[in-house]
């Protein structure tokens, strides 16, 4: 029998959500007892939806705030040329389908060894009673929410963050220490494409690559950043990592050009590739720093284990998704609209709120099931090396591959976090008019 997987946080909700609709902005009214789906013979009410996408709507402005300083019109870019539709048109549909999926999880529950306790019930009923007599009236008409309808949307997503682990732990993956091997290397990046580039510029910036490889050449254990800052203040040092062995698991592919890859392959540790490396956009100067990197092997091993975990996770539950009887209303779903000037922000709450209204933390993970962690793992081992070599070809930052990681990426973790944020996330919130 699988064990019964009781403690975890249950999401809970407190505090003000909104302050009413913008006058003029052309919103129609949400009625929150109207069935906006059926999955599986199950009605959603539209309150559960609203709640849902609003949530997720300020969590994923919070993410811009935070990774950019600002969100911008997010919610007005356009996502498909082709129909005109905007990403916050994209996004009710992502929160609409992430709702009929905890609909399906809830009853996959019980597989998987997963329940939702009377201590849970009670905690539950804490925070929805707490999130109803912490906003208004006219935040609630807003919403379009009752009370029973939070208690389901936190019960839902109890179950999605006690379901996520179990699944993911089912899949298959079996990585070796060979496949997953990493060589170490450090090198300089020099740009030598781009319209504000003449022929003369590009010139000088071969020979200067070539002043900074003659010079590691002479002492291949120096600083490669010092020595091409040394050159030009505005050249800076990288290092990064590649795959040891070529393999046909599409997961274990590297991102550095393969002249790049071809040319590290030929050095043992310590050594300086004895030519310059030419691309079509830029021209290296490389260093192997060790053939097999223990430690970025053992790393990799386990970004390449969680990106086949979570692969799988993502696969299982679309599946479900795809063979689950779902009806969708869309004339009940397009009363509900996410635009720029209908926004929400999170506010933190007061420690005795928070207290009252969240239960026992242990086991299980709660924060795993969001599609922003799905997102991160599976192109974490890609997007690492990449960002790096980017932030190299601009030649104004020295930092480690990983480091560029989060910049290149912050846009598009903003926007998939949005997709799947979590209630046990919001605390306070209102709307800025």
């Amino acid at each position: 029998m699988k064990k019964i997987v009781k403690n975890t946080t249950v999401a809970a909700l407190a505090g003000v959500m909104a302050m009413g609709m913008l006058s003029g902005c052309g919103s129609k009214t949400i009625d929150g007892e109207k069935t906006v789906a059926t999955v599986d013979g199950t009605d959603i009410p539209m309150g559960i939806v609203s709640l849902y996408a609003r949530e997720s709507q300020a969590q994923t402005v919070a993410m811009y705030k935070s990774f950019m300083g600002s969100a911008g019109n997010i919610w007005s870019q356009v996502v498909d040329e082709e129909s005109g539709k905007t990403y916050g048109e994209q996004a009710v549909e992502q929160f609409m389908e992430q709702v009929e999926l905890m609909y399906i999880m809830k009853e996959k529950a019980a597989d998987y060894g997963v329940e939702v306790t009377s201590d849970d019930e009670t905690a539950i009923a804490d925070a929805a009673s707490q999130f109803m007599q912490d906003n208004d009236e006219e935040t609630l008409k807003e919403l379009a929410v009752t009370e029973d309808q939070v208690k389901t949307l936190l019960e839902l997503e109890t179950y999605r963050q006690r379901i996520y682990d179990p699944i993911r732990n089912e899949a298959e993956v079996n990585i070796t220490d060979e496949e997953a091997q990493q060589s170490s290397f450090s090198y300089v990046s020099i740009s030598i494409s781009g319209e504000d580039l003449s022929d003369d510029d590009i010139a000088t910036r071969k020979e200067q690559a070539q002043e900074i490889l003659d010079k590691m050449k002479e002492d291949p254990t120096a600083d490669m950043g010092e020595t091409a800052k040394a050159v030009d203040e505005s050249y800076s040092g990288l290092t990064g990592s590649i795959f040891a062995n070529d393999s046909d698991d599409e997961d274990i592919s590297n991102s550095y050009d393969d002249a790049v890859v071809e040319a590290l392959r030929t050095l043992k540790d310590g050594e300086v590739y004895d030519e310059l490396v030419e691309t079509d956009t830029n021209v290296y100067v490389l260093r192997m720093d060790k053939v097999n990197d223990e430690d970025a092997t053992a790393s990799k091993k386990e970004t390449l284990e969680n990106t086949k975990r979570s692969n799988y996770y993502t696969e299982t539950t679309q599946k479900w998704l795809d063979d689950a009887d779902v009806t969708v209303n869309d004339k009940v779903l397009s009363t509900l609209t996410i635009t720029d000037d209908h926004s929400f922000t999170i506010k933190e709450t007061t420690a005795d709120s928070t207290t009252d209204t969240t239960a026992d933390t242990t086991e299980s993970s709660t924060d795993a099931a969001t599609d922003t962690s799905e997102a991160s793992d599976t192109e974490e081992d890609s997007s690492a090396d990449s960002a790096a070599e980017d932030t190299n070809e601009a030649d104004t930052t020295d930092e480690t591959a990983s480091d560029a990681e989060t910049d290149s990426e912050t846009e598009e973790t903003a926007k998939d976090s949005g997709a799947d944020a979590s209630a046990d996330d919001a605390e306070e919130t209102t709307e800025n008019n």
